[in-house]
């Protein structure tokens, strides 16, 4: 799924760690894997962290400088259409669900 020079990011797991993994597609798409995970670090540097995150990260986001690529936005009842993008590979960009509140 990824393009080529693309970055996987593994921040946790839900259904388990283990995978099938196809590593000449990897090589041959120059493909970054990365991942991290906060559970084994200290509490110190998990405060550390969370400094670093309020101090570099929020203030661009909340400024408006950094923000995501919406491709789309669809309401609920058009989840399977959302799908269909997303596999199709049609987006450059997040589809987006709306919940009417």
């Amino acid at each position: 799924m990824l393009a080529s020079g693309g970055r996987h990011v593994s921040l946790s797991f839900m259904q388990g760690a283990k995978i099938e993994l196809d590593l000449q597609q990897v090589m041959r798409k120059g493909l970054i894997l990365t991942s991290s995970t906060l559970r084994p670090k200290s509490d110190a540097e998990k405060a550390r962290l969370a400094q670093c995150i309020r101090t570099h990260l929020l203030p661009p986001i909340a400024a408006g400088k950094i923000a995501p690529i919406v491709y789309q936005t669809l309401p609920l009842a058009q989840a399977a259409d959302a799908h269909r993008i997303l596999e199709a590979n049609a987006n450059i960009g997040k589809v987006l669900l709306a919940v009417a509140s």
